[in-house]
């Protein structure tokens, strides 16, 4: 297994080659949307990525695709199979394409789920026209996602729901998509009984500016429970804009002192605050997945998430291993929340539930051996139309 990644490069078990792509990272903390020096435009795909970011275009997965490719043919037989993790760029036709025009190598993608899903909701709650036009503008790429992935021999996704959205948004044709979830390993997330749950601690992990994830309504919910219980507390895991939007919603609702926000903490840390959370929530308008609901079905942690996208199919039916409450709904969520810190016994049994569904359901193993048959698969299927 060799990884090709482009900045920030990702941190890999010692056992994976990582071959690094380079790029302008024009996004790179502490200086966003930098401006390159001259010297550094050497290269074509540079100047197309400093172009594009510089219209308002989101340019990493066309950049990185091209990039990949060109550095896969350099090694264009040291590989048996190309796994594209939602890149979605055109430099994927090239390396799928049979010689001489392209390299001819079995490759497939995972999509986890369509990112117009993600430009549609956040279109929906765009502040203004200001706001909509810069949005479209920057979810330009989907465009081309939508014509790669009607190209691709063979798509992965993570559920039912996304499958469905990827027909629905792609146009990808249903006989070359397949569904393998993700997973979780089990022994490092997993319930720590000895050390105690802090009354009234809720927690989610949620990407604080998006939309999508549905922080704004349950931190109106939060608000409704504290007049019942003025302990109740949030624990984000997530960070947040100087000029969130959300820091003005805190201070309305007087949340000042009962929000608390985490980010670059470790797994083990993470595992800690699951531990001691009393509830923790998925409020997400729509998810194609959701790692977090199962990282806290692991964990043994009472959980209330929403019906958005994945979320019933990844957590099953209301009120074994977790409350399921309406999208967008503080007053539910806010009820499911309220009904789980009065009642120990029922978020002891969810919790005792949602263990045994995430090992049963979730693992990692499960995950690499059904990725493997599909790269067996394709690899076949490559084989198969290769003239004799």
């Amino acid at each position: 297994m060799e990884v090709l990644g482009g900045p920030p490069y990702p941190e890999l078990d010692e056992r994976v080659r990582l071959q690094q792509v380079p790029g302008l990272d024009l996004y790179r903390q502490p200086d966003p949307f930098r401006r390159p020096r001259l010297a550094e435009l050497n290269h074509w795909t540079h100047v197309l990525e400093l172009g594009l970011m510089s219209s308002a275009g989101f340019p990493e997965p066309l950049a990185f695709s091209v990039r990949a490719q060109q550095a896969l043919a350099r090694r264009r037989h040291d590989f048996d199979v190309v796994h594209d993790n939602q890149s979605l760029g055109t430099g994927l036709i090239r390396i799928q394409s049979p010689p001489p025009r392209g390299l001819g190598l079995p490759l497939l993608a995972t999509i986890h789920h369509p990112v117009t899903v993600d430009r549609r909701v956040e279109l929906a709650h765009a502040p203004d026209w200001k706001r909509r036009a810069t949005l479209r503008r920057f979810y330009g790429f989907t465009r081309m996602q939508t014509r790669v992935a009607r190209r691709l021999d063979r798509i992965l996704t993570v559920s039912q729901s996304s499958l469905e959205d990827i027909v629905a948004d792609h146009g990808v044709e249903r006989d070359r998509l397949r569904i393998v979830p993700v997973g979780v390993d089990a022994t490092r997330w997993r319930p720590l009984p000895a050390r105690p749950r802090v009354p009234g601690r809720l927690m989610t992990t949620a990407s604080a500016d998006v939309s999508m994830k549905g922080l704004a309504f349950l931190l109106e919910a939060l608000a409704k429970v504290r007049t019942e219980r003025p302990d109740a507390e949030l624990v984000v895991v997530g960070t947040r804009k100087p000029d969130s939007p959300l820091t003005g919603l805190i201070d309305r609702l007087a949340l000042g002192a009962a929000v608390r926000f985490v980010a670059g903490v470790s797994d083990e840390r993470l595992v800690e605050l699951y531990a001691e959370a009393e509830v923790a929530v998925v409020p997400s308008l729509y998810e194609g997945f959701s790692l977090p609901a199962v990282e806290a079905m692991a964990c043994g942690v009472a959980l209330v998430t929403t019906t958005g996208g994945a979320l019933p199919e990844v957590v099953g039916a209301d009120g074994r291993a977790a409350v399921l409450v309406p999208p967008g709904d503080a007053g539910a969520l806010a009820a499911a929340v309220l009904g789980l810190l009065e009642d120990g016994g029922r978020r002891a049994a969810l919790g005792t539930v949602g263990r045994e569904r995430a090992v049963a359901r979730y693992s990692w193993r499960a995950t690499a051996e059904a990725t493997v048959g599909q790269y067996h698969e394709v690899i076949e299927r490559s084989e198969a139309r290769r003239p004799c």
